[in-house]
């Protein structure tokens, strides 16, 4: 699978573990197991670089996914929250969102609206291949 590449795609993930690494007093995360161990229908956090018109300073957002599909070690999402920023036009709530555990932030387990929200088509599919 692609990963999503800030200057091709207008947006990418920033790894979580990396923060808590580098600052594991102030930046908290779920421990692996549990970053491991999402279910469909799960809200999982992660850190979104958004491009803007400026190229030089992407927009940080930490935005809501929840979980749609489990594919080994990737997880696909629905994005849960509406970016912040005008200058994208192709990333928006409903569109799907791949990533793995080093993303996630933080988790809130999902509930029966959830997991009929991650049931629905994306609006915009993350190419597979």
């Amino acid at each position: 699978m692609r990963v999503p590449d800030l200057h091709d795609d207008g947006w990418c993930l920033e790894s979580g573990v990396e923060r808590h690494l580098l600052h594991p007093e102030s930046f908290p995360i779920p421990n692996e197991a549990a970053r491991t161990s999402l279910a469909v229908g799960d809200f999982a956090k992660l850190i979104f670089l958004v491009a803007t018109d400026d190229d030089d300073a992407p927009l940080v957002e930490r935005m809501w996914v929840v979980v749609r599909e489990v594919a080994g070690d990737t997880y696909f999402g629905l994005l849960d929250n509406e970016p912040e920023i005008d200058e994208n036009d192709d990333f928006w709530l409903g569109a799907e969102v791949p990533f793995n555990q080093e993303h996630i932030i933080e988790i809130q387990k999902g509930d029966a609206g959830s997991r009929d929200y991650a049931a629905r088509p994306p609006l915009r599919i993350w190419p597979r291949a």
